[in-house]
């Protein structure tokens, strides 16, 4: 699997909610995966990791952020974070996604290949499949790691961006409502810890 990886070659995993899709983010990779999801350029993709430290030279990471993450389900939750530089534009190039997985089939990718993409293992606009085998089958797909998911909704997304004026030094914007809920986002977001 390394080098069909390390070709720029694609896989489906299991996650904690939808089946990923899943490429090691290079030009090859990126290309690759975009063809097979009919997905646009302009609609980027996040990153799946197994901690926060396999990025902390990618993006800035808050003080605050393990701590957020932690007060919700593992893997709920889809930072969307400033780049240190910028990256390839279907990563978000200045503004990059990144999600801490739950699922120990996509922890253990990240460990062994570093970030990983992190999109649902579908075409775009198309209902995913629960089952990461028949999910790879669909998008033609030969390498996968079997195992069901829970389907339904995916990761809630949030933005952070520095703000001086914010007493965490940081602005919140809810992207996406997933499986962690707005209300919960934004109770522990205004709370003082």
């Amino acid at each position: 699997m390394q080098e069909h990886l390390e070709r720029g070659g694609l896989i489906v995993y299991p996650t904690s909610t939808l089946p990923g899709l899943g490429c090691i983010p290079t030009k090859e990779g990126l290309d690759n995966l975009f063809e097979a999801k009919k997905r646009p350029s302009t609609m980027p993709v996040s990153l799946g990791v197994a901690s926060l430290e396999q990025v902390s030279e990618l993006v800035e990471i808050p003080t605050f952020l393990t701590e957020m993450l932690d007060a919700f389900a593992k893997g709920g939750i889809t930072t969307i974070l400033p780049a240190t530089k910028p990256l390839d534009v279907r990563l978000g190039g200045e503004q990059i996604a990144i999600r801490v997985f739950a699922h120990e089939g996509a922890i253990e990718l990240a460990e062994e290949f570093g970030p990983i993409t992190a999109t649902s293992a579908n075409e775009s606009g198309i209902e995913p499949e629960c089952d990461t085998e028949i999910a790879a089958k669909r998008l033609g797909i030969d390498y996968f790691v079997p195992g069901i998911c829970p389907n339904g909704l995916g990761s809630t997304y949030i933005r952070l961006e520095k703000d001086a004026s914010n007493i965490r030094g940081w602005r919140l914007k809810l992207m996406r409502e997933g499986v962690v809920p707005r209300s919960d986002v934004m109770k522990w977001w205004t709370v003082p810890t």
